[in-house]
């Protein structure tokens, strides 16, 4: 059995369950906790009452743990939900003894096939961690870390705790969402790791981690129904970045790494994850109406028309033009997809599903 860590609050919490979802369709036997940031988010999950899932409400993990809630008074939220990724798979252990191997997921990622392949490959390590595998032209964004926190895992053993304990230090000591000498948030300090501890597996799977700031560097292909990176078939995407811009606007978040997608990153990726977010926000309006997030991928850049106050006085036009303008230059430049009923355009009339 797997035993997966998270954490997420109301706002996210489309996305958690798309995660978690996944993880039921391609995991045959796993346990998830997870932590919730806000009482929103503790209360939707209760009414849910997933199979294998653990709720944490944010009050039961912060009690008694005063560095924690000293640090929390200097940091913005993100920057304090920075600082809880190590201490979420330390209370998973600390709290669940028979749990010998924990592994912290990101929100945003999600599974497309059995992760099986990447724990054979951690095998008995004590950690493991997975680079962001930037391409040649994208290098000089290691100065954000070599390892991406979106997939860490941690032994019960002398090693793991050993680390994960460093790691919870170190967070809250100093984590900031900037760059600070050798420190960027949570992520630069694993940068260390492998010189440092013992029993560090980093994880070469090239399906493990696919993600918008690495795809360029591999051939992304479609055969026996799934996704291959390489000669590697796709285990799980991190879908950073993705916002909606516009009604069924949406921006992939490929553009910032200079990534066109093709048809097959968008019809065997990014729709999938689509429909995904699209099934479980209309499953649970029903069910919680009063506090679920308007829209769960809501861009804070381009408002979307639902919700926009119309200004038609001049500087309010020439605003709404320069909106319409980014909108359709970022269609026809491929920046974004539209998704409409069964269908991800990209560019003008080119149907991919």
């Amino acid at each position: 059995m797997y035993s997966f860590c998270t954490y997420f609050d109301y706002r996210y919490i489309i996305r958690g369950l798309a995660l978690y979802q996944s993880l039921r369709q391609h995991c045959s036997s796993f346990q998830l906790w997870v932590l919730c940031m806000d009482s929103n988010c503790y209360a939707v999950l209760s009414e849910l009452r997933l199979p294998n899932v653990h709720l944490i409400a944010l009050e039961e993990f912060e009690r008694g743990d005063k560095r924690l809630l000293e640090a929390k008074k200097t940091r913005s939220l993100i920057e304090y939900y920075f600082t809880c990724s190590p201490s979420l798979p330390l209370y998973v252990l600390d709290n669940n003894p028979a749990v010998d191997l924990i592994t912290y997921l990101d929100a945003d990622l999600f599974f497309f096939a059995d992760p099986k392949p990447i724990f054979d490959e951690i095998g008995e390590h004590s950690i493991a961690i997975i680079g962001h595998r930037f391409p040649p032209a994208l290098r000089h964004r290691e100065i954000y870390g070599i390892y991406n926190v979106g997939f860490v895992s941690f032994r019960r053993d002398e090693n793991g705790l050993a680390c994960l304990r460093s790691w919870r230090s170190q967070c809250i000591e100093w984590c900031y969402d900037r760059i600070n000498n050798e420190r960027f948030a949570d992520q630069k300090y694993l940068d260390h790791w492998p010189s440092t501890f013992a029993g560090v597996a980093v994880v070469l799977h090239k399906g493990a981690n696919l993600a918008p700031w690495n795809i360029a560097g591999y051939n992304i292909s479609s055969k026996q129904n799934s996704v291959w990176v390489d000669d590697d078939p796709l285990i799980f995407f991190h879908f950073h970045g993705l916002k909606r811009v516009h009604d069924r606007l949406y921006d992939p978040g490929l553009s910032d790494y200079n990534v066109k997608p093709t048809k097959i990153i968008l019809k065997k990726i990014f729709a999938p994850y689509m429909a995904a977010i699209s099934n479980i926000n209309r499953d649970l309006l029903p069910v919680v109406p009063e506090i679920m997030p308007a829209d769960p991928l809501r861009s804070q850049t381009i408002e979307s028309s639902s919700s926009r106050k119309y200004d038609f006085t001049l500087s309010g036009i020439a605003r709404g033009l320069s909106r319409r303008f980014r909108m359709y230059h970022g269609l026809f430049s491929r920046r974004y997809f539209y998704d409409g009923e069964q269908a991800y355009l990209i560019g003008p009339a080119t149907h991919l599903l």
